[in-house]
């Protein structure tokens, strides 16, 4: 019997509650917008930088945190909450900014741990040693978008760094004690279910948790111009569930599954579909995942 390490079960084992994340849009940019690397971002970016669903980036971190909560506090009796920021590059400032939103953050009294979401070329030294340093006070997670690591992929999407520099990145990280969280993309064009294996077993070797990402396509977003020219076609729900099956068998037992599909803005996606109806998606991918005998759990 093969299980996955859920972040369900994980959350619960760790703070011994259920815990809820909140977004959070720290105001920044990313230097593959700014004209640093380029001014165009990852094709597959939309304007909010990943941040669709985050609160109104002019607010402080506290009433982010306090307009986060109010989404989800009939779900849950614990005030218990990760403060994520995920919009753009969150490393991507001046310390000083850095650490002025970060312990505003972790600071809160409801906040249990901190995950920031980053690219790896933008962990420099003195974000490093800031890191650490928020570590001690409570858990940070740092999110690392390595996407692929098919080469004509990353060029195709604009990455913008050597997959040796997630590698690195990565392995100081954990060697400091600050969990990281890869996201890889099911889906991009061109990409077959091997190189998507190829991509998710590299991961594995790094990263303490993952997130599977289907590809969207959303209005606004270079991937659009490119889809509605027909130059690829985007997953059907079928291919991509038994994808999604095939990586997590390959996950080494003790990588924390975060994310199985993720959601697209639905004023702005456009394909695929399917992946609106997220009660649908979930269900045909736990049907899936039962019938494979992948089972949720914390032990192989």
């Amino acid at each position: 019997m093969m299980r996955y390490n859920s972040l369900n079960n994980y959350l619960r084992e760790k703070f011994g509650k259920k815990v809820y994340k909140i977004s959070i849009d720290g105001g920044f940019t990313c230097p593959n917008r700014d004209g640093t690397l380029d001014s165009r971002g990852c094709i597959f970016c939309s304007q909010r930088g990943s941040g669709d669903f985050t609160p109104d980036k002019n607010l402080s971190v506290t009433q982010q945190i306090e307009e986060g909560k109010k989404r989800v506090i009939s779900k849950t009796p614990d005030n218990a909450f990760i403060a994520y920021f995920q919009a753009f590059t969150n490393t991507y400032a001046p310390i000083n900014v850095l650490r002025e939103k970060f312990y505003e953050a972790i600071n809160h009294k409801d906040i249990v741990a901190l995950s920031i979401a980053t690219r790896p070329d933008c962990v420099g030294e003195e974000v490093f040693s800031l890191l650490k340093e928020l570590n001690k006070i409570k858990p940070v997670w740092v999110e690392l978008g390595l996407q692929t690591t098919k080469e004509s992929s990353v060029k195709y999407i604009r990455r913008a760094y050597e997959t040796s520099v997630y590698a690195q990145t990565a392995e100081k990280l954990k060697k400091s004690g600050i969990e990281v969280i890869t996201h890889i993309i099911l889906g991009l064009p061109g990409e077959t279910k091997e190189d998507m294996l190829n991509s998710v077993k590299f991961a594995g070797k790094y990263t303490d948790g993952i997130k599977l990402q289907l590809l969207h396509i959303l209005k606004g977003t270079d991937l659009y111009t490119e889809y509605m020219k027909g130059k690829f076609k985007a997953l059907t729900l079928e291919e991509y569930v038994d994808i999604l099956c095939d990586c997590i068998n390959i996950l080494p037992k003790n990588v924390v599954l975060h994310r199985l599909t993720g959601d697209g803005d639905k004023k702005l996606l456009v394909a695929p579909i399917w992946s609106g109806n997220k009660k649908n998606v979930l269900n045909t991918i736990n049907k899936a995942l039962e019938e494979r005998n992948i089972l949720q759990g914390s032990k192989a």
